[in-house]
C-alpha cells in the first residue's frame, strides 16, 4: 500500500485552506488559533470538530510548523465526516517545550498507537490506516442492494455513524496535527465473529479484533471488523454482514472466521457442531474464494472454566472440532484458537486469569452497583493476549500477511503470557456495565 507522503510544509493556517484541501481528497486540521482551537465542536456543516471541548486545552508555541498542541486530561476525540473507504491517518504528537505520552485509537476504540512518548522538544509524525464503513451493501457497479440489519445498541456504535472518530488519550497526550488521505489497500483482513473478536465500545469491555491492528505495519494491512456481540454463523449471515464483507473482499484479501459460543445455543432438528454449523462453515469458505479471496478459520477460545485441578473444562462441546475438520478437508488455513486458549488460562491459573476477563468488584466503575463477573468477554489485557495468540497463528499457518506483523509480535508462547503488571491501558472516555450479548 502506497501511502501519501506527508508534507509538513504545506501548513494550513486558515478555515478556507481547509474546505481546499477537503476539495481535493485530503483532509489537515493544524492545532492553532486561525484553524482548530479548543472551541472547535463538531458539527453537520463543517463536518469535523471534537466530539466534546470540555476540559481541552491549547498551549501555542511561537515557532513555525504544527507545533502548537491540544490536550486534556481526560480521553478526547476528533470526528471527521467520511463516505465508506479505507483511509490513512497522520497525526503529528509531541511538544517543543516538553515531552507528551499519548494513545490514539479510532471508531470503536480500535487500537492503533499504544503509549507513544515523545523526549522534551521533540516533534513525531505517526501513521496508521483505518477502514470507515457504512451499514449499505454495494454492487460492483455501485448500486445499494442491501443493508446490515444491525442491533438497537448498534446505534449506538462509532461504526456506523458516517464519520471517523479519533480517540486520543493517555498520561499526556499532545495532540499537534491530524491529515486523512484516502488509502490504495494491498490486504485487507475482514473479521467475522462475535464479541470476542468484535470493536467493543466501552471500558472495561475488550476483543481481540480491536487489539490486533496495533500489531500490523499500515503500510501492509488494514483490519475491517464487522463482528458483533451474539452472532452466530447463521446468524451473522442472515443479518447482511456476510454479504457486506463478500461485497468489498478482493483478491489479496483475508476472512478471518470465528464462532462458535452462540451457535452451540442452537437448538432443532440437523442443529449441530458436524451438521449445520459445519456447512455454514463451508458456506462461509467457498463464498470468500469465489471473490479470490482467503478464508482463516479460527476456533472459539474456551471460557473461563476450570476443574478442581486447575485445568480448562471444554464447554464449547464439538464445534471447535468440527472448525478443525473443515479446515482439513477444505484446505483453509487454521488458527487453533481453542488449544492455544486452553495453555493461556491454565497458564495464568484460576486466580491470574480472572484479571484477563471482566471481573471487577461493585463500585469500579460509575453506575457500577454490582460486582461485574464474566467468564467470556475479556478486559484489555485479556484481549491483547488472545490477539497476541492470534498473531503466532498467523505465523504458524505461514500465511503470506505475517510480514506484516510488527517484530515484536511475531513470536508468543501462550504458556508464557505476558506479565500483568507491565500492561498498560489507558481507559477511553465510555463505560457500560450492562454485559455485551452472547456468552
Amino acid at each position: 500500500m502506497k501511502l501519501y507522503l506527508f508534507i509538513s510544509a504545506c501548513l494550513l493556517t486558515t478555515s478556507l485552506a481547509i474546505a481546499q484541501e477537503m476539495s481535493k481528497g485530503i483532509k489537515r486540521f493544524t492545532i492553532g488559533p486561525d484553524d482548530i482551537t479548543p472551541t472547535t465542536l463538531y458539527n453537520s456543516k463543517t463536518g469535523y470538530g471534537f466530539d466534546d471541548t470540555t476540559g481541552l486545552r491549547m498551549v501555542e508555541s511561537k515557532r513555525r510548523g504544527p507545533t502548537t498542541y491540544i490536550t486534556a486530561n481526560r480521553p478526547f476525540s476528533f470526528s471527521v465526516d467520511l463516505p465508506e473507504g479505507f483511509y490513512n491517518v497522520t497525526v503529528i504528537l509531541g511538544d517543543v517545550n516538553g515531552t507528551s505520552a499519548t494513545t490514539v485509537r479510532a471508531e470503536c476504540r480500535r487500537s492503533f498507537i499504544q503509549n507513544f512518548i515523545t523526549k522534551k522538544g521533540r516533534l513525531a509524525k505517526k501513521t496508521f490506516t483505518v477502514q470507515v464503513r457504512d451499514t449499505l451493501i454495494y454492487n460492483k457497479e455501485g448500486k445499494v442492494t442491501g443493508s446490515i440489519k444491525i442491533k438497537p445498541r448498534e446505534r449506538e456504535y462509532l461504526h456506523w455513524d458516517n464519520r471517523l472518530t479519533i480517540e486520543f488519550t493517555d498520561s499526556v497526550p499532545k495532540v499537534c496535527q491530524i491529515e486523512i488521505n484516502k488509502a490504495n489497500v494491498e490486504h485487507a483482513i475482514f473479521l467475522a465473529g462475535n464479541s470476542t473478536v468484535v470493536d467493543q465500545s466501552k471500558e472495561p469491555w475488550a476483543a481481540w479484533g480491536q487489539i490486533i491492528p496495533a500489531f500490523l505495519d499500515p503500510e501492509d494491512v488494514v483490519v475491517a471488523n464487522y463482528a458483533e456481540s451474539g452472532e452466530a454463523l447463521y446468524s451473522f449471515k442472515s443479518a447482511g454482514r456476510l454479504d457486506k464483507i463478500l461485497s468489498l473482499a478482493q483478491p489479496g484479501d483475508y476472512v478471518f472466521i470465528e464462532f462458535g459460543h452462540n451457535d452451540q445455543k442452537r437448538k432443532g432438528e440437523g442443529v449441530g457442531p458436524f451438521t449445520s454449523y459445519k456447512k455454514d462453515l463451508e458456506y462461509y469458505v467457498q463464498e470468500v474464494r469465489k471473490r479470490g479471496a482467503d478464508p482463516v478459520l479460527v476456533t472459539s477460545m474456551h471460557r473461563r472454566s476450570f476443574d478442581s485441578s486447575g485445568h480448562i473444562i471444554n464447554t464449547l462441546g464439538d464445534y471447535p472440532a468440527a472448525v478443525r475438520q473443515v479446515a482439513k478437508e477444505q484446505n483453509v488455513a487454521l488458527i487453533d484458537l481453542n488449544a492455544m486458549s486452553k495453555d493461556l488460562y491454565e497458564a495464568w491459573g484460576p486466580e491470574l486469569s480472572l484479571k484477563a476477563f471482566v471481573h471487577y468488584p461493585a463500585g469500579t466503575f460509575p453506575g457500577q452497583t454490582e460486582a461485574l463477573k464474566d467468564n467470556t468477554h475479556f478486559s484489555p489485557y485479556g484481549a491483547y493476549e488472545i490477539a497476541r495468540c492470534i498473531a503466532k497463528g498467523i505465523m504458524d499457518a505461514k500465511l503470506p500477511i505475517r510480514r506484516a506483523l510488527l517484530p515484536k509480535y511475531r513470536t508468543f508462547d501462550p504458556k508464557k503470557p505476558d506479565d500483568y503488571g507491565t500492561f498498560y491501558w489507558p481507559m477511553s472516555g465510555s463505560v457500560e456495565v450492562m454485559k455485551p450479548d452472547g456468552n
